[in-house]
């Protein structure tokens, strides 16, 4: 177990569990922690650290291997994406524009997701699936109109997500790229989530995404355009924010698409995307069946 914890949503034998993962395997919570449904309930209860520490008191019940990760909340009110979030990826667009005024933002459902060590599927409609590392937050308590020097404080956990996206479908219409970020199991998020208690944990976390070995994106938090304080404040303007919304905060540059010629991704593929103090989410890629 790390410092910190680490809490996952699980299945095992057909039935979804939750729990946390210790360096000897996966300890289920489920009946150890029977007043909570799923970790989206935990953390509406604001019971994450409580849950890593009733975790510490027993063995682990399964190996990591032998259960299927899930999306660690499975069942999000919310999961909100932003684009464009770092200088670098500004600069790909290659327009003149200095880094806008205001973020992008666009929602994925949850169905678009996969976990931890699942695949990434290459739909039937294109073969133009890419990748994109993202550190990702999960609000703990809810908030409309917040201030940015209160919002990291309605924020419950950190995690990982390769937000993939097929890059012929985003651009199919004029105003919006929803479509090519929502083909069922082309994203992951996971593998776990660690509780947040410091904003020391969040400052400048060392991101990466590497496929079959290769390092393709390299970035920190520290130097996005919108902060994560500042990306609460703005999306609460407009819509209520509850436990267990999901919000991808954006992804360097490096993308697949940005090669000459674009390298996306192709079955067997092999991508990991790693952040200090989180871990690192794997996933292969296969076609859709």
């Amino acid at each position: 177990m790390t410092e910190r914890g680490q809490l996952v949503s699980f299945s095992i034998d057909g039935r979804a569990r939750f729990g946390a993962v210790t360096a000897k395997g996966v300890v289920d919570l489920t009946e150890r922690a029977g007043e909570y449904r799923d970790l989206r309930h935990a953390i509406e209860a604001g019971a994450l650290r409580r849950l890593v520490d009733i975790a510490h008191r027993h063995v682990a019940d399964h190996a990591l291997e032998a259960v299927t990760l899930l999306p660690p909340v499975t069942n999000p009110e919310k999961i909100i994406c932003v684009g464009v979030n770092y200088p670098d990826r500004n600069a790909e667009y290659k327009d003149g524009q200095e880094a806008p005024p205001f973020p992008s933002l666009f929602p994925r459902f949850a169905r678009s997701f996969t976990g931890h060590g699942q695949p990434l599927v290459r739909p039937k409609a294109s073969d133009k699936l890419d990748y994109e590392g993202e550190v990702t937050i999960v609000i703990g308590k809810a908030g409309r109109h917040i201030a940015e020097r209160d919002a990291l404080s309605h924020i419950a956990a950190v995690t990982l997500a390769n937000e993939g996206t097929l890059r012929d479908w985003v651009r199919h219409a004029k105003f919006n790229v929803t479509q090519g970020k929502n083909f069922d199991s082309s994203g992951a998020i996971g593998p776990w989530i660690v509780p947040f208690a410091d904003p020391a944990q969040i400052a400048d976390i060392g991101l990466t995404t590497r496929v079959n070995g290769e390092l393709r994106q390299d970035d920190r938090t520290s130097r996005m355009i919108f902060s994560f304080s500042y990306l609460l404040a703005y999306i609460s303007t407009f819509t209520t924010l509850v436990p267990g919304d999901v919000i991808l905060t954006g992804t360097p540059t490096g993308a697949g698409a940005r090669f000459d010629p674009p390298r996306y991704l192709k079955p067997g593929d092999v991508v990991a995307v790693t952040a200090e103090g989180i871990g690192t989410l794997t996933n292969t890629v296969i076609d859709e069946a």
